[in-house]
């Protein structure tokens, strides 16, 4: 049996289905039972309560063959790093309490570092603590996701603008769909390597300018990028609903993209296929 968190989300649910339609049994870790009806309908067993529960997660994996994680962000958290910390901390207890012989965690591009990273230093702590459990741990360090245009799709249809915090224009950028994402977990799961390993996932590469372009194309209309200068980053995250915590976090990982801080640094690198409009065109109709 396999045990996957975040199922009601893009990436577990992707590797749910893929594990179900391959006859394989799959529990799903849901925050509200009500939520999981769904997954009851499609055969998957339920568990529910939250990933910062050591004693229910230890429960919940019982048994279990392998458990996909990721870190789930706590928006109310005044100090992201420490709720970070915390949250991976009861994660590795609950893995630790079962005996899970296999954990694929969620990760990104830049784990390899411990700091100056923004979230992504949450997921370097996170893979750390997971290791010292003892088990079999397959970390996924996902290029930039796809779905992140989501945000973008508000302002074009309506202003004809796309807000720019990259700090270039015309540098190549990796990005990954998430249901490639999704893919390659259930793969692992299934396959999983004979050792703990870190794998870097990425899509095909585009420029700020390439991604605007196939975005307008999908509005059907040109947009205007606007360039937000770093120093004005975390008050623009904050006018847009982002808590100013997080704000701060963000700004910090986009100076990291900045300064060619965040680059493939895994075991080996695995390739994801999803073109980047057929992402979009799902965001626009939606």
């Amino acid at each position: 049996m396999f045990v996957i968190a975040g199922a009601t989300g893009h990436v577990g649910g992707v590797a749910a289905r893929e594990l179900l339609a391959n006859k394989h049994k799959v529990k799903v870790i849901v925050r509200d039972a009500a939520k999981g009806r769904d997954w009851s309908a499609r055969g998957a067993e339920l568990a529910a309560g939250k990933l910062d529960d050591p004693s229910f997660l230890a429960g919940a994996l019982k048994g279990a063959s392998g458990l996909f994680t990721l870190l789930p962000a706590d928006y109310a958290a005044t100090d992201v790093f420490a709720s970070q910390k915390r949250i991976a901390d009861a994660i590795a207890s609950g893995v630790k309490q079962s005996g899970v012989p296999l954990v694929v965690l969620l990760s990104s591009l830049g784990a390899d570092l411990a700091s100056g990273t923004g979230p992504i230093k949450g997921l370097h702590y996170a893979e750390n603590a997971l290791r010292a459990t003892g088990t079999k741990l397959v970390s996924i360090r996902a290029a930039y996701f796809q779905e992140n245009l989501a945000q973008a799709v508000a302002p074009a249809k309506q202003m004809g603008t796309f807000f720019n915090f990259m700090p270039s224009r015309d540098a190549a950028m990796p990005t990954i769909a998430t249901k490639d994402i999704g893919a390659l977990v259930a793969r692992t799961l299934v396959s999983p390597p004979a050792r703990s390993e870190n794998v870097d996932l990425v899509g095909p590469t585009y420029t700020v300018g390439q991604l605007v372009e196939k975005l307008g194309a999908a509005v059907g209309k040109p947009l205007q990028i606007v360039d937000i200068p770093p120093q004005g980053h975390v008050e623009a995250l904050v006018q847009a609903g982002v808590p100013r915590p997080f704000a701060v976090e963000f700004a910090e990982m986009y100076a990291a993209f900045g300064t060619g801080k965040v680059t493939s640094k895994g075991d080996r690198v695995e390739h994801g296929a999803t073109k980047v409009e057929d992402v979009i065109a799902e965001l626009v109709k939606a």
